[in-house]
């Protein structure tokens, strides 16, 4: 989902980018340590930052989707965030996943993260960092020298697009098929939003056994 943690990855085991912004750090895991990393599930494909590309506009309609991104750049966006945690996080995980029916329980499960103190600061960062309004971590600067070059990831990988994420790359994965020069595998999820794993477990499950086996 927009607004969410980390992927599951460790040494030799698949590391599997539940969602889009959990893929970013599979990716990167993948791609810069495949020693720590036996095979790749990644959520919407080749997701490593490209600060330079995040410069350029995209077409309106990919815009739109990103609205949020935009709305954290400013300060008013800052105190939004801070005073309507949940309701924001509702409202992007239906805009997003628009055949999900979550229950209350479900919602308020993720909803125990958002009082940490360090939630919203983090959120923000993490967006604003994305088009350069904001510097990343300084003792991080040679690795992300390494991931600018948009490495190749050469481990055994499956991508899954899923039909209704409005992140969704077009073309089928062609968009970013050069970037895994290994074992590869595509799949479309139809009628699947944002949340890969709660929207389609088996689905994704089938996705991380089948990686191992690639």
């Amino acid at each position: 989902m927009p607004i969410s943690t980390s992927p599951t990855a460790s040494a030799g085991a698949t590391a599997s980018g539940s969602t889009p912004s959990r893929s970013i750090a599979a990716d990167i895991v993948a791609a810069l340590w495949p020693e720590r990393c036996k095979a790749l599930v990644s959520v919407s494909g080749y997701l490593i930052t490209d600060l330079e590309a995040s410069r350029e506009p995209l077409p309106p309609a990919a815009e739109h989707a990103w609205w949020y991104q935009y709305y954290f750049a400013t300060e008013r966006g800052r105190l939004g965030l801070e005073r309507h945690r949940d309701a924001f996080v509702r409202l992007l995980w239906k805009n997003v996943s628009p055949t999900w029916d979550f229950d209350d329980a479900t919602f308020e499960r993720t909803a125990a993260a958002f009082t940490n103190p360090d939630w919203v600061p983090i959120v923000i960062h993490n967006y604003r960092w994305r088009l350069s309004l904001a510097k990343g971590e300084p003792r991080y600067d040679a690795v992300e020298r390494r991931l600018a070059a948009a490495p190749r990831i050469a481990v055994p990988t499956i991508t899954l697009d899923a039909e209704l994420d409005p992140f969704t790359p077009a073309g089928g994965g062609a968009s970013y098929r050069d970037r895994f020069t290994g074992a590869y595998e595509h799949r479309t999820l139809q009628g699947v939003g944002h949340n890969v794993p709660q929207e389609a477990p088996e689905a994704f499950a089938r996705a991380v056994i089948d990686a191992d086996r690639l």
